[in-house]
């Protein structure tokens, strides 16, 4: 009877873990692509979540909450944050392109902090945290496991987001214009290829892509406030390096992994130990694997 009852509580757990690395695959995914091409860790990453889910948050004030307005603060939200991605990069990190990394990526954690203290001192957002609306929420019993509509929303719309980038990054003329430069930028500026189109363009994606997790984020959380990018920011940044940082499978992968962890470290230990354990896990690969799980070693010609 024991062993049938954690059975239960494993495969409950495996789903909120799918779920919660669902969010977290979204969110690496911009890490991961911008690392591959600039090798920057953008570190106003999470932050760029929170502006998503404040976007999605005046929408759904506004127009209410029904399956359109949803639709509709994704697509404001999407925008929002592509446009907030472009202009970091054209203000922030592209006049540091030929600098040290060191530079960048003081200036990365810069941008991240003007953004969660702007939020603050705006009036229409302010410090103080607000309850984010959301549909109503109901189980589908499965047997004896059950999964909220909210967790069927966000594991339905972040796999259609993850085929769609697929989709993008192989088929699409941007797509393999990110992959060339990804491999080698100036090869792909002799081809005729624009490197700081490509760039922006790449920011934009990922942007757009935590815009769309911030949504979802709020979904299953609902809270929002300015900092509340902070701790899934980091999450993220930690499955991109897990599964292979530059490696958009690996960002997948590594999210997914990530989540699953989380979850069933709070089904079976305690919810106390949920971060220490993701960031053990993280250590503990790399060490054995520094590369990540789907990471390539990378070779430099001298």
């Amino acid at each position: 009877m024991a062993s049938a009852d954690t059975l239960l509580i494993f495969i409950q757990q495996l789903i909120n873990g799918l779920s919660l690395g669902s969010i977290y695959a979204l969110i690496a995914l911009g890490y991961t692509m911008v690392y591959g091409i600039v090798l920057l860790i953008n570190f106003a990453h999470g932050d760029i979540l929170m502006a998503g889910a404040y976007a999605g948050y005046f929408v759904l004030i506004k127009l209410g909450v029904s399956p359109l307005s949803i639709i509709f603060a994704f697509m404001f939200a999407t925008a929002v944050c592509a446009a907030l991605g472009v202009t970091i990069e054209r203000l922030a990190y592209k006049p540091l392109r030929s600098a040290p990394r060191l530079n960048s990526l003081i200036t990365a954690i810069a941008v991240s902090l003007i953004l969660q203290n702007g939020a603050r001192v705006i009036p229409f957002i302010g410090a103080n945290p607000r309850q984010f609306p959301r549909p109503s929420t109901y189980n589908v019993n499965l047997g004896p496991i059950s999964i909220s509509n909210i967790q069927i929303i966000v594991i339905v719309v972040s796999a259609a987001l993850m085929i769609t980038l697929q989709y993008i990054i192989v088929h699409t003329k941007r797509g393999k214009a990110m992959r060339a430069v990804s491999f080698d930028g100036q090869a792909a500026s002799l081809m005729g290829i624009s490197v700081d189109r490509t760039i922006s363009f790449t920011f934009a994606l990922g942007s757009a892509l935590a815009a769309s997790g911030g949504i979802l984020f709020a979904f299953a959380y609902p809270q929002i406030s300015p900092m509340m990018g902070v701790m899934p920011g980091l999450k993220a940044f930690v499955a991109a390096v897990l599964g292979g940082i530059g490696s958009v499978p690996g960002a997948m992968l590594g999210g997914i992994v990530l989540g699953i962890a989380e979850t069933l470290t709070k089904g079976f230990i305690s919810s106390q130990y949920a971060d220490a354990v993701s960031f053990t896990i993280l250590i503990i690969i790399l060490l054995v694997k520094p590369t990540g799980i789907l990471g390539a070693k990378a070779r430099i010609k001298v």
